[in-house]
């Protein structure tokens, strides 16, 4: 598993390209029969991708969590951007098609990923952050969450928001997870900007072309960054940190929180004069 440390608006300052991308960018998300995993110490999030292919992926507790099963202490959040496959857990099986979610409570023993057909294998994005309740398990198909459209094609930001894990939604600890879809023609995502101190978040593109790129923004408001991002890689934002994004053309993005609150609300807006 992957460590990531955290790092003061200070420190984060000072980086460059290289090392902004070592601590903030999370690459090679999916790897073929394999469970990727990095832990970040911002709100001890883990980050994860599994991407089964012909066999069955168990999901192992990483000797850093001093664990008996993954799930000891954690919840976690998983939404399947490939195609159909299913996730077992205990004597539950979840069958999941494309943009699907599945949310696990704290407790849950000998999770298991698997894809209907190698040739369109499935690709399960997870978050999992650490609960103190047992939430009950739960599938929610992308029809059961509600979308929401919002934005519009001046402002290139015409978009479908679907909330999974959240107050409302699927019960949980303290994991609030979603997902956006952009229209063709719009780009931009999550403006105007904000920061939320009481929580960080964590953001995966999906759906981006080959040849094309995200531009993703972080950093102060008036110190602001950027991570110039694939397909299938995920960025981790900081609570002090804006988080937003513009791309090369329509994509789509997983959203996922962890911290004091669950309030989707709860943001301080920015003005774009306050960009810096």
């Amino acid at each position: 598993m992957n460590i990531r440390q955290a790092c003061s608006p200070r420190e984060v300052a000072t980086m460059d390209t290289a090392a902004l991308r070592n601590e903030f960018l999370v690459q090679n998300l999916f790897s073929k029969n394999e469970i990727t995993l990095t832990y970040s110490h911002y709100d001890r999030m883990i980050v994860g991708g599994a991407f089964p292919l012909d066999k069955t992926l168990a999901l192992e507790a990483p000797a850093e969590l001093r664990a008996d099963f993954f799930l000891e202490r954690r919840e976690i959040g998983i939404i399947n951007v490939g195609g159909p496959g299913s996730i077992s857990a205990g004597a539950e099986n979840y069958k999941l098609d494309k943009l699907d979610c599945v949310y696990l409570g704290k407790g849950t023993q000998k999770v298991h990923f698997s894809s209907n057909s190698a040739q369109n294998p499935a690709q399960f994005f997870f978050l999992s952050s650490p609960a103190h309740r047992v939430c009950e398990n739960r599938l929610m198909t992308a029809a059961e969450a509600n979308p929401n459209s919002l934005g519009s094609a001046e402002t290139a930001n015409a978009r479908t928001i679907y909330k999974y894990i959240h107050p409302d939604g699927i019960e949980s600890c303290q994991l609030v997870m979603g997902l956006t879809t952009l229209e063709n023609g719009s780009v931009w995502n999550t403006m105007p900007p904000h920061t939320h101190d009481r929580r960080m978040e964590v953001y995966c593109y999906f759906d981006v072309p080959a040849d094309q790129r995200v531009l993703h923004l972080m950093g102060r408001p008036d110190e602001t960054r950027h991570l110039w991002m694939e397909n299938h890689q995920a960025a981790i934002s900081p609570p002090w940190s804006i988080h937003a994004g513009c791309g090369t053309m329509a994509y789509s993005f997983i959203w996922g929180m962890a911290g004091e609150n669950q309030s989707f609300a709860d943001m301080d807006l920015l003005t774009l004069s306050e960009l810096a």
